[in-house]
């Protein structure tokens, strides 16, 4: 990726002295002087906020109930939409932004962290100019839009010294204590294959596959920012489709199904067995495929190889509606998962299979479902044979949840159970398989070089195109 960041830049527009916030982006030989914020133990964190609207306001509260922060700045592109005037209204002296680069040009020496709860494709830059600035970040799942971004935003960490976070919640709750007790303890090993299901109905399903064009354009609200919500995309008229959630239908904007909820379905997995990167990814099924959004149903398959003395592990993704995975004899009970938190203020409805997953290892299968729901070996039978011989898993509650991790992770007291440096090969998988969506396509990776041998027209896709002017500069932080 290195040469590839070298092909990048050369392809670019020549950068000008004229940079799209100046003082901010365009000093940033300034700001890789600047030292990580360091929080002392006992003092709050000084909290920034980039999107307090649907699941921002979410997040919002999850920090706010940890009470290990003050909330020094709101920014939001959409700051007179109904789901952000209930943070506006109860916090009204907190200064407020519609563009990023304005709040940390005038708040940056006031802000310790940020956390970003955008749509998928404005995940780096805000980020990116964050870390820059010596701001410790938390952002929500995917990490970001494309391979390269994670790619930089890892190197970044490293390179600033911040203290990072993605926003995969379970990751700090009974599945993440269970499955390493459980991998230490030699409970979990060879295994060869995961199953990973989300089966729910999802924003797309019903639109028509068969369209030649985006929806028409329509007036733009008078309280958006339309061009901030854009960030680095290429320009496309204003529609509501493409806002409030409706971004993820969009290879543009949105990393669909895999990206929303293989964060939570297969994260463990892919620590612990220390998958990294797949050197294939095949799509199996594309139902409804079409070049703008995603398919209605897919089936993707991912080939990790063999990692010291373990063995190679296929990893087959399934989701949609119509697209329900083979379970093994002794799965047992379907029912929703009652630890799947609410999704933008809704639960999620029921489905024929519940998002999950199923680890098929040389000795056991485990079932498993979604976010923090533990492991259970099946079927009954052989979970009451090993009952007795399965370690002592550490009680969650004991340990601080993903947010208050996070915080407590700036103060120095605790590690962030989720950084870059963690996320960001797991947000590579998903990249990859999107890739392999978009294009219908049998796909051969080589992890080394981090490039497909087998389809120049994918390794564009690894960058997503070129930023539009005006966003270039993200890309040299």
């Amino acid at each position: 990726m290195k040469t590839d960041r070298r092909d990048f830049l050369k392809q670019m527009t020549v950068l000008t002295a004229a940079a799209a916030m100046p003082g901010v982006v365009a000093s940033a030989d300034a700001a890789s002087k600047v030292s990580p914020r360091k929080v002392k133990p006992g003092r709050k964190v000084r909290l920034a906020c980039v999107g307090i609207g649907n699941r921002g306001n979410e997040v919002f509260k999850q920090f706010e109930a940890t009470d290990l922060c003050d909330f020094v700045a709101l920014c939001d592109i959409d700051m007179g939409a109904p789901q952000t005037l209930e943070i506006i209204e109860k916090y009204p002296d907190v200064p407020r932004y519609q563009d990023f680069r304005k709040m940390f040009k005038e708040m940056g020496k006031k802000i310790d962290a940020v956390y970003v709860a955008t749509p998928d494709h404005s995940h780096f830059p805000i980020c990116m100019l964050a870390m820059s600035l010596g701001i410790n970040v938390y952002v929500e799942k995917p990490m970001a839009h494309s391979f390269y971004e994670c790619e930089l935003m890892m190197e970044a960490e490293k390179k600033y010294g911040v203290v990072t976070q993605m926003g995969n919640q379970g990751h700090s709750e009974e599945n993440y204590f269970q499955f390493k007790a459980w991998k230490e303890a030699g409970i979990i090993r060879n295994v060869r294959a995961i199953t990973a299901h989300m089966n729910n109905s999802r924003r797309w399903h019903g639109w028509d596959h068969k369209m030649q064009s985006y929806f028409p354009e329509q007036p733009v609200p008078s309280t958006l920012d339309w061009d901030s919500w854009l960030c680095g995309e290429m320009h496309h008229p204003y529609s509501k489709d493409f806002v409030n959630g409706q971004w993820r239908c969009w290879y543009d904007f949105g990393m669909g199904a895999l990206g929303d909820w293989g964060a939570h379905l297969i994260d463990t997995a892919h620590e612990f067995l220390e998958l990294g990167l797949p050197t294939e990814i095949n799509m199996l099924r594309a139902e409804g495929h079409n070049p703008f959004f995603y398919p209605y149903s897919s089936t993707i398959e991912f080939k990790f190889p063999a990692r010291g003395d373990m063995p190679p592990v296929d990893i087959t993704w399934y989701d949609g509606l119509d697209n329900i995975p083979p379970v093994p004899e002794g799965y047992g009970k379907v029912e929703l998962d009652p630890n799947i938190p609410s999704v933008a203020g809704g639960k999620i409805q029921p489905a024929e299979l519940n998002p999950g997953k199923i680890i098929y290892s040389d000795e056991l299968t485990f079932k498993g479902g979604s976010h923090g729901s533990p492991l259970q070996i099946i079927p009954e039978s052989k979970a009451k044979e090993w009952e007795s011989r399965l370690p002592h898993v550490p009680d969650e509650s004991n340990f601080s949840n993903h947010f208050a991790n996070f915080l407590l992770a700036c103060q120095g007291v605790e590690k962030p159970r989720s950084p870059f440096s963690v996320a960001g090969p797991l947000s590579q998988v998903f990249c990859l398989g999107v890739i392999a969506q978009q294009l219908n396509a049998r796909l051969k990776f080589d992890p080394q070089t981090k490039q497909f041998t087998n389809s120049p027209v994918a390794n564009l896709l690894l960058r997503r195109g070129i930023p539009r002017k005006g966003w270039e500069e993200f890309y040299l932080l």
